[in-house]
């Protein structure tokens, strides 16, 4: 695949977050076999060793791949770092974001610039780690979605603080009240890494809030075979979360959509 110019902060899609259907290529090689969209807020003290951590991994993809920052603009200069490193590095594309704020929707946003045959998303805190992404591609094979997982074989939870647990078993069990038919299809609905067949989503509107995506590719999406990967959470490498009140709030009227689509589709 020829090498992909840089591009230094370009803007998103405005409108309804739908990932359209990708125009036939005119050669074999014209799309990237994988898509990667790092969404990011503040993370200028990350951006740099993450890159390099994940441009490891992928450089030997066969296939060939992208990687998508999509930067909130950040006042710490994060976008800006990225966009230097997309100057010697022509897979990398930069996107900053104006005026429209969450990171659910970033991921979204990204996607929707994205060329790849397959579309992943993974923070830039190393909370997952970026080598485990090839290793779940050798997965999607077999599978329409694949997911990194803290509760499968070979996961863990590993030193992730005692009430970050429990606000994570909290939102959990929400949801499985709430849309048990979505979060009893994986062990770890609320990943934060993960990816699927850009089929799965093509010319479906996404309605995410707050900070979780992969609940609404489960619901709304066409993903029938589902793996997973189990991976050992990290602690955050750099910085502090960007997770806020408002957000738990945000995923309490997410799963209020989720339950009352479930409940049309079966009327």
């Amino acid at each position: 695949m020829a090498p992909m110019a840089a591009e230094s902060l370009a803007a998103p899609p405005p409108g309804p977050l739908i990932v359209a259907r990708r125009p036939p290529a005119r050669q074999p090689a014209a799309f990237p076999l994988v898509s990667v969209v790092v969404p990011t807020y503040n993370e200028a003290a990350n951006i740099g060793p993450f890159l390099a951590a994940l441009r490891a991994g992928l450089d030997s993809v066969a296939g060939g791949y992208e990687v998508i920052v999509v930067d909130d603009d950040s006042p710490d200069g994060t976008g800006e770092a990225a966009s230097a490193i997309a100057i010697a590095w022509p897979n990398l594309r930069v996107v900053r974001r104006a005026g429209e704020r969450g990171l659910a929707r970033a991921v979204v946003r990204g996607w929707q610039v994205a060329r790849g045959d397959v579309l992943a998303t993974i923070n830039a805190d190393f909370q997952h780690p970026p080598s485990i992404l090839p290793e779940m591609l050798a997965k999607i094979g077999d599978a329409d979605l694949v997911v990194a997982t803290r509760y499968a074989a070979q996961g863990s939870v590993g030193r992730f603080p005692l009430h970050r647990q429990l606000l994570s078993a909290f939102a959990r069990s929400l949801g499985l009240l709430l849309a048990p038919r979505v979060f009893r299809r994986v062990t770890d609905p609320l990943s934060g890494c993960y990816m699927f067949r850009r089929q799965a989503i093509e010319d479906i509107e996404l309605q995410p809030t707050g900070f979780k995506t992969l609940i609404e590719v489960l619901a709304r999406g066409r993903v029938r075979n589902v793996a997973e990967h189990g991976y050992t959470m990290q602690q955050r490498r750099s910085g502090k979360s960007n997770v806020k009140l408002r957000h738990w709030f945000e995923y309490l009227a997410q799963l209020g959509r989720i339950r009352s689509q479930i409940r049309r589709r079966r009327s």
